[in-house]
């Protein structure tokens, strides 16, 4: 299938991943924090200091960055713990950031996305005194070996059985018989989203005798449509004017904050939906009257389960995955949309999932959490 938009090469899918221990650390920061709390386990919550450091994609994204924060907030106020939070602007914010957190003193600190691995890991095994998580990614060695870091938690969502969900109420949805997806960057935590969707919209056609078509993505290919970033909303605007003008009447952008220049050009565009990622969109965004559903990661209850965990001496470096069964994925509701989608449509979408849940039915991506 011929892909639209700009396409991430080979070589930058590989090196995206060191982009962080790439960058110089620079001696000053645009954050400045005051040295308090201590390593390991607070003796109370007024003792225990979790902070986050944000990736380009900021506080604000409307997206996974906002739900990490949220989990954060709701932390302090639930737990009664301090945080702190830095929000990173590039790429060359990400080491200072964190190094000004461990200078703070933060007994667990969080990296939001994909682009901190590097740092997060090499924060972690400099400062094994102090705890880590990384939102959206496990560890890996020089050659992208999966490796344990002893006082690192990898903080990740198997969405593609959500995806998959929302790929077939997409494909049920569709009058055009056209749905399209694209993502931000092509790493894993991004992938996996397409996969599930694309496996969806299969099982639609499967079981209904369509033949619903995917624009953006070849899951078989592992090759689609990408903005290059997460900031550029622009480019995510022109990627779905691309797939508009090509038929597609339902999309899912998976680009952060890039994703609102999708809805920007849903919106201009006649009866044409969204499906949102990370969030419930309906509630998090200005364009919940075109939002289908969304594709949800629980990930401000899985920070707040971690610094908990954190708190009662209880953390380890076993990896937290969200599933449809522990309830760490999940479809939105269809909000506006509740009474056109068919009944049979929800019916079958709420077997699958009972099927995922059970283990008869498996989604398969290159790039599902261990």
């Amino acid at each position: 299938m011929a892909s639209t938009g700009a396409i991430v090469s080979n070589e930058r899918r590989v090196n995206v991943k060191k982009l962080a221990s790439a960058v110089s650390m620079i001696a000053a920061s645009a954050l400045v924090l005051s040295a308090c709390g201590s390593g390991g386990g607070g003796d109370s919550a007024e003792d225990y200091l979790a902070c986050m450091v944000s990736d380009s994609g900021g506080w604000d994204d409307q997206s996974f960055n906002q739900s990490g924060k949220e989990g954060l907030e709701n932390a302090k106020k639930n737990l009664g713990i301090e945080e702190k939070d830095a929000e990173s602007q590039g790429d060359a914010d990400f080491k200072p950031n964190v190094d000004n957190m461990v200078q703070a003193g933060c007994n667990l600190t969080f990296g939001v996305g994909f682009l901190l691995e590097d740092t997060i890991q090499e924060a972690a095994e400099a400062n094994t005194d102090l705890n880590f998580a990384l939102i959206d990614s496990t560890f890996s060695d020089a050659d992208g070996n999966p490796v344990t870091v002893d006082n690192a938690k990898p903080v990740v969502f198997n969405t593609a059985e959500a995806a998959y969900l929302a790929g077939y109420v997409a494909a049920a949805s569709s009058e055009s018989g056209k749905v399209g997806t694209f993502g931000g960057i092509q790493i894993p935590s991004v992938t996996i989203f397409m996969d599930g969707f694309a496996d969806g919209v299969k099982k639609f056609n499967e079981d209904n005798k369509k033949d619903v078509k995917l624009l953006g993505w070849d899951k078989d290919k592992q090759d689609g449509s990408f903005s290059g970033d997460f900031e550029n909303q622009g480019q995510g605007q022109e990627l779905t004017k691309q797939l508009i003008s090509q038929g597609a009447d339902v999309i899912m952008p998976v680009a952060g904050p890039v994703g609102l220049g999708a809805a920007a050009a849903a919106k201009e565009a006649d009866d044409v939906k969204l499906v949102w990622v990370d969030s419930d969109g309906y509630e998090s965004t200005e364009y919940g009257d075109i939002i289908l559903t969304s594709v949800v990661k629980e990930i401000a209850n899985a920070v707040e389960d971690t610094i908990k965990e954190g708190m009662d001496d209880n953390f380890t470096a076993e990896p937290y995955v969200g599933t449809l069964e522990n309830e760490g994925v999940g479809l939105a509701p269809y909000h506006d949309f509740e009474d056109e989608v068919p009944e049979d449509v929800k019916k079958k979408v709420e077997d699958l999932k009972q099927q995922i849940i059970d283990g008869s039915l498996t989604v398969e991506s290159e790039s599902t959490p261990k």
